[in-house]
């Protein structure tokens, strides 16, 4: 079990926890979740021993083991996969080394056998002698080969020694495991792996992802940070939705109920109160009415956005035709005899590895970049509008947000552009604010009250959840899904792919395709090799935007 006792943290002025406390208790996996720089990482890094808290206490119970996910992918490029996973267990890598060490030695002395000999039970007791089985089974599992089990960490790619630092900290059992975005660079065999050791672990787990999907899948608990505390929920991400939803409406029902109460007691009182007959009872409603207090409804700290792409027309049944495009980058091939037809009812899913190859598709069909080979023909009642993956050039200039959005509006009128901004949660004086200094989540947001105002019929998203909070993935979402266009999109968000697409096409590594009308977790099902070709990418600052 881990706690915190009145634990606070403050950056300058602004206290990100205050007096926090909360009991981690085994047989959990706590989904630790909270609106962009709530300190959700932060939070993790006090538990840990990382990050000391400005007051309180972390307490765990005595002879437990804590592991957490390292993030630095360096640390331990000198040392051997093996090892770095068994110094997972910091105490058993050093009992093998000094093991190790002393049957090296020429000179063995009776010291040295005794040394030995109390080494070796203390190992034994540990399960030592299993140690190096259990870290190839970890290693096996999250699919990394056993030819590479006795390689050199620095020898590796960055995604596999994702995996290994991965298995580092699920290794040996520990009473407690901390877990930081473990999906980051995972494909998703090895997702799926780690889901059901996860969900088959019997210790305490505290985790942070923005993979909905994977919180509704190992989560038996959620912790909400909001408001600098810490607040928990039984069940999954979604149970926490629709709860916290509910409890707001049977709060607001409530309140609802005891303001007619009340008016009936003060209009009781108003009637009868100079009445001799009737002034008993008026005075016994004074006091009921003195006892009724309105429960305060504290909205939370969360900003949730209203995401609506209405097309300004309708779409035709021609709406996009795609022959033998091909593309050479670098000298390596990127797409490779790509051909295909849309019709108005297709939500298209590009999906697999190969991000670069999706991003030059989509820059292709966008008109900001040329093929090589091939052509492509946009249906005459169509209009188009890109979401890109990069899109710093957008934002490079000194515009202020209000005059940057009504260059796209064929609407001139700023409360006619302002609405857009607000639905976006740019109100007041942030419409203001210069485009070039706000922050990734803030630019994601502009280019998403771009798309809407255009009012275009096909929309091409390239990774459009970067940067924003889980809040707004589930607005985007509910926006996609509403959609009544076309869509072109690639996303790593499982739940958006899985929700929102009716066809799946995958840009293979070799810059050929798969095209197949079906749900995203349908077409997982049917290819196997589908699974390990893809990987899924968090944003990794998504905790520092707003």
């Amino acid at each position: 079990m881990i706690s915190t006792s009145n634990i606070s943290l403050r950056v300058g002025k602004k206290a990100l926890f205050e007096d926090v406390n909360i009991k981690f208790t085994e047989g959990n996996c706590y989904g630790l979740i909270g609106a962009n720089g709530a300190g959700k990482s932060t939070f993790l890094k006090i538990l840990s021993g990382q990050l000391e808290p400005t007051s309180g206490d972390v307490i765990i119970t005595p002879g437990q083991r804590l592991s957490f996910l390292q993030q630095d992918h360096f640390k331990y490029d000198q040392y051997t996969v093996l090892d770095t996973v068994i110094m997972g267990n910091k105490r058993l890598y050093e009992i093998m080394k000094e093991k190790e060490a002393i049957y090296m030695k020429e000179d063995f002395t009776d010291e040295d056998g005794i040394k030995a000999a109390e080494l070796e039970g203390e190992f034994a007791n540990m399960n030592g002698w299993e140690a190096e089985s259990d870290a190839e089974s970890l290693l096996n599992g999250l699919g990394i080969e056993p030819d590479l089990h006795y390689a050199q960490m620095g020898s590796l790619l960055g995604a596999q020694k994702v995996k290994v630092l991965l298995a580092q900290a699920l290794f040996g059992n520990p009473d407690i495991l901390l877990l930081d975005e473990p999906t980051n660079h995972l494909d998703l065999d090895a997702i799926a792996w780690l889901e059901e050791f996860l969900i088959n672990f019997e210790n305490t787990v505290i985790v942070v992802s923005h993979d909905r999907y994977f919180l509704n899948k190992v989560c038996t608990q959620i912790a909400d940070i909001d408001y600098g505390k810490i607040q928990l929920f039984a069940g999954n991400y979604d149970f926490w939705v629709e709860s916290s939803q509910l409890i707001v409406k049977q709060m607001k029902e409530a309140n609802r109920k005891k303001e007619e109460k009340i008016k009936e007691l003060q209009e009781f009182i108003q009637r009868f109160s100079a009445n001799a007959s009737k002034s008993k009872q008026a005075t016994s409603r004074k006091r009921a009415l003195e006892k009724i207090q309105l429960d305060e409804i504290r909205p939370s700290s969360r900003k949730y956005p209203y995401i609506d792409f209405r097309p300004n027309r309708e779409i035709g049944n021609e709406v996009l035709t795609v022959e033998g495009i091909s593309k050479t980058i670098d000298g390596v091939k990127v797409l490779d005899n790509i051909s295909f037809i849309l019709g108005h009812d297709d939500k298209v899913a590009f999906v697999g590895s190969n991000e670069f190859a999706k991003t030059t598709l989509f820059k292709i069909l966008s008109g900001e970049m040329e093929p090589d080979e091939g052509t492509y023909k946009w249906g005459v009642t169509t209009s188009q509008s890109y979401f890109p993956k990069d899109n710093s050039k957008e934002f490079d200039n000194d515009d202020i947000i209000v005059d940057w959005l009504t260059q796209y509006s064929e609407v001139k009128d700023v409360t006619y552009v302002r609405g857009f901004l607000g639905r976006m949660l740019f109100a007041g004086e942030d419409g203001v604010k210069k485009v070039r200094i706000l922050s990734g989540g803030e630019k994601v947001r502009c280019m998403l009250s771009k798309l809407m105002i255009s009012g275009a019929n096909v929309l091409i998203l390239d990774e459009p959840t970067d940067h924003l909070d889980m809040e707004s993935i589930t607005a985007l979402n509910n926006g996609m899904i509403k959609f009544p266009g076309v869509l072109l999109f690639s996303s790593r968000d499982h739940q958006i792919v899985q929700t929102t697409a009716n066809r799946i096409i995958e840009i293979l590594p070799n810059g050929s395709m798969i095209d197949k009308i079906t749900t995203y977790d349908e077409y997982l099902e049917s290819d196997e090799m589908a699974r390990k070709r893809t990987v899924y990418t968090s944003n990794k600052f998504a905790e520092e935007d707003n």
